[in-house]
């Protein structure tokens, strides 16, 4: 069929044209930003899922109800940075916040304030003044500038929050890839929403991220699991999934045989992304208009290649040898989570030789840990992959220390 007219969409954080399943999210959502919004109190949220299962799009959903309802929207991608690089992006984004809030000519005494507390928020790490000339405005002296992040940020979610409630707007900040804030930065995020909600002020945060997070939230703050919902998204039910392809085909006048649809959700198992990929796969080789079951075997190899060389092997290039040995070691062992002695047992190793390796797999994001003990793949049917990709396990040599005067 026509390249040109083909309606899936394999692409990260890309919504397809069909956003099917997420019902329950939503009105959870719409709930949260309502109750806030008439000064009640509501606990937020953090979207956790697999990589694949749709976060980022979902948080795309929440962008556009949010914008309905006339929200200023505060988006950030969570990344690895350092508190300076942390303090920047968030300053940034605030001040267009409040930009959005008010056109600078008719600024209040209150805006003034909070625009100032944002240049304190930044001058610890900005003392050129580089960013913070951008404020045009004084700093406000004994407000976000102690150095301590928690304390801060919750001066500036005040003044920020406080400036909304006097143009009885709210605001909303959507945070993807959220567990790759460090524990200080989580902490004080956590802190200053909690006085958002103490003082009934129309700011909150809603974000999406990996498995782990309840569980880094609950280690940074006590009171997080009663401050956040935590929905996970998985994979598709059987009806959700065949809708998820059959809408966009039915829109460019194309259809699915009803075998040639089982078998494709059955291929994909259902998740979000796999299936956006295999439409896509499916559109290129069919004649159509009916597509077939012919049509989706004949595009499976097609498929699996480019999933393996982009969405799979960008995770394995980041990996040791003795990285790729363990997550081979765990394919081995099934697609389920395993248990660290398990693992350890299949590389002919202890789990105290492995312990730093499956760290360092759970803090790249490859790994997380449903368990204590256990820990599992955060992409799905990578296991499968580690079987086309790595067909025969090779442990390398564990490196050992040699004792001091010991001979060469």
């Amino acid at each position: 069929m026509d390249a040109r007219t083909n309606p899936y969409t394999p692409n990260a954080g890309a919504e397809p044209q069909a956003v099917v399943g997420r019902d329950d999210q939503l009105e959870l959502f719409d709930l949260l930003l309502a109750r806030v919004a008439r000064g009640r109190t509501e606990q937020s949220m953090i979207i956790t899922g697999l990589r694949g299962v749709g976060k980022t799009v979902l948080l795309g959903q929440f962008r556009r109800a949010a914008l309905e309802v006339e929200w200023i929207v505060v988006e950030l991608e969570a990344s690895k940075n350092d508190e300076a690089a942390f303090r920047r992006s968030l300053a940034s984004k605030l001040r267009a916040a409040l930009l959005e809030l008010s056109p600078r000519s008719r600024w209040s005494d209150r805006f003034m304030h909070a625009m100032g507390v944002l240049k304190s928020f930044t001058l610890s790490v900005d003392p050129n003044g580089t960013l913070s000339a951008s404020f045009d405005v004084d700093a406000v002296e004994g407000r976000a500038d102690s150095d301590d992040l928690s304390m801060d940020l919750t001066d500036v979610f005040i003044s920020v929050g406080e400036a909304a409630q006097e143009r009885e707007k709210g605001i909303v900040l959507l945070f993807d890839e959220i567990q790759f804030l460090n524990a200080a930065q989580l902490e004080s995020l956590i802190q200053a929403l909690h006085k958002m909600v103490q003082r009934k002020l129309p700011m909150t945060l809603v974000g999406a991220g990996l498995p782990q997070i309840p569980e880094l939230a609950g280690d940074a703050k006590s009171y997080a699991e009663r401050q956040f919902k935590f929905p996970r998204i998985t994979n598709l039910g059987a009806a959700d999934a065949a809708e998820a392809l059959e809408k966009p085909a039915r829109d460019e006048g194309a259809s699915f045989e009803k075998a040639a649809l089982a078998r494709a959700v059955e291929i994909t198992g259902g998740y979000p992304y796999f299936l956006q990929e295999l439409g896509y796969a499916v559109w290129t080789v069919a004649e159509g208009p009916v597509i077939t079951l012919r049509d989706v075997e004949d595009a499976i190899p097609g498929y699996e290649m480019k999933l393996d060389e982009s969405f799979f092997r960008v995770r394995l290039d980041r990996a040791t040898e003795l990285q790729r040995a363990y997550l081979r070691a765990m394919a081995q062992l099934g697609p389920d989570a395993q248990k660290a002695s398990d693992v350890a047992n299949v590389m002919g190793r202890t789990s105290q030789n492995l312990a730093p390796t499956r760290a360092e797999l759970i803090n790249m994001g490859l790994l997380y840990t449903p368990e204590h003990g256990y820990a599992a793949f955060t992409v799905p049917q990578f296991d499968r992959f580690m079987l086309r990709a790595v067909p025969v396990l090779d442990v390398p040599e564990l490196k050992r220390r040699r004792p001091r005067g010991a001979s060469r």
